[in-house]
């Protein structure tokens, strides 16, 4: 990104949120000459305009031997589209201080756009080009394969990642959630532009897209340039099944790795986004462990006994399942007592649930600080993405803190119930072999 679209991104940062309350946002909902519809958050304080847009899929809809692709594919849509090789593409995007890049998450193939106002024509066309005509080039290919076979290889000695690689094919057997999102050596080195190709024409098309757009546009011309963005894709995608699972639990896994440190992560079943005490549980998984210094578990292992620096606990829901994670780090000498504490915190607190003060604290946080997700316009144009993702409606911004001052300790508390009383949770450790 040039000087120019740098200081401008930045300056906007104030530009947001009148009085500090997200509910200020004026959020319009835009349909295009095509079809095509949008969430906007019109704002020409500055002239910059961001664009963050979703394909529903991901990497959940990578070949069931062949993980990776999506996110082989992330890597290449800006190395070569049309007529302009990479070095032009990149070369292009450089001289109009066009911000342009694609990430692949498991249930969705997400791109991200900022660029000044006089330049979103030609923004368009270069997102245009890019998600319609890849040219998935040998050398680009070759040379984003091997940046991510590098990554994978030094992920290999990272304790961290091995404990979420081995939870994730514990928690899911045999489930696209199990494999890893970046694939493996040998899956990764097997991809082919094929491959590339018929993921691309499964996954990227009109029905699946999600768009969200903040800044110096209205919606007259938000509405032209989606069009000119989208509308030369496939009418429909071709995403096959993917089944509604839930995580494994009850396990107990040792991975020995020579570090003095012991990563402990662990996995359970929560619920999906769209059960109707999501909140109820959001909450009563913060007050456990989400909320850093005062946390249940904070409290518990670092403040009581000082047995790791962190400690951390909280609910997510994919699109087919929702789960309960967490984890922290310790001296390999303490890995056993911290893992008892965790289990023994946890079935206590689905037991007892909150108290009215822990409850009053957490509601108190979390409207508080719920703003500060919408202060910069890429942050704002994320949330207004995954609110539509989840299907939560185009007034839940302001609707949401009122959801969680509505809370009673009795809701919470049987969230609590439903989530932790069972304590049946997969651990994995990595580190020195338990004593």
């Amino acid at each position: 990104m040039n000087r120019l679209l740098a200081t401008a991104a930045a300056t906007l940062t104030i530009v947001v949120a009148v009085a500090g309350r997200a509910e200020a946002i004026d959020i319009q909902e835009v349909t295009s000459p095509g079809g095509l519809t949008a969430w906007l958050v019109e704002d020409h304080a500055i002239p910059i305009v961001s664009i963050e847009f979703a394909f529903r899929g991901g990497a959940s809809r990578d070949p069931a031997d062949m993980p990776g692709v999506a996110n082989l594919m992330s890597g290449l849509l800006d190395e070569g589209a049309g007529g302009l090789d990479s070095k032009a593409f990149q070369a292009r995007l450089d001289a109009l201080s066009i911000s342009l890049t694609y990430d692949a998450g498991r249930d969705t193939f997400t791109g991200s756009l900022r660029t000044l106002e006089e330049n979103l024509d030609a923004a368009a066309r270069m997102v245009r080009l890019s998600v319609s005509a890849p040219r998935f080039e040998d050398e680009p290919v070759e040379r984003i394969r091997a940046q991510i076979i590098s990554s994978i290889r030094r992920n290999e000695r990272d304790p961290d990642r091995v404990a979420g690689r081995a939870l994730l094919e514990a928690a899911f057997p045999d489930h696209p959630y199990g494999r890893p999102v970046d694939g493996t050596v040998e899956s990764v080195s097997a991809i082919t532009v094929e491959d590339l190709r018929t993921y691309h024409g499964q996954v990227l098309a009109r029905d699946n897209l999600v768009i969200a757009a903040v800044g110096a546009v209205d919606a007259a011309r938000l509405g032209r340039i989606i069009d000119r963005m989208f509308g030369r894709l496939p009418q429909k995608a071709n995403l096959g099944r993917v089944a509604d699972t839930r995580p494994v639990g009850d396990q107990r896994i040792s991975v020995d790795m020579a570090i003095p440190q012991t990563s402990i992560r662990l996995i359970g079943p929560g619920i999906k986004r769209d059960d109707p005490d999501f909140i109820d549980a959001f909450v009563a998984a913060f007050i456990l462990g989400g909320g850093g210094f005062g946390s249940r578990l904070f409290d518990e292992i670092r403040e009581e006994r000082g047995l790791a620096y962190s400690v951390g606990l909280g609910i997510g829901a994919l699109d087919h399942t929702g789960l309960v994670s967490g984890g922290t780090s310790t001296r390999s000498d303490q890995a056993n007592e911290v893992v008892a504490l965790l289990e023994d915190e946890i079935r206590r607190y689905g037991e007892e649930g909150p108290t009215a003060q822990e409850l009053r604290e957490a509601k108190n946080y979390l409207t508080g600080s719920y703003p500060l997700r919408f202060t910069t316009s890429s942050r704002i144009a994320g949330q207004l993405l995954g609110i539509q993702l989840d299907d939560l409606g185009i007034d839940y911004v302001d609707e949401r803190n009122d959801l969680i001052e509505a809370l009673t300790l009795d809701e919470v508390r049987e969230a609590a119930a439903r989530l932790f009383r069972d304590g049946a949770f997969t651990i994995v450790r990595v580190g020195q072999p338990a004593s």
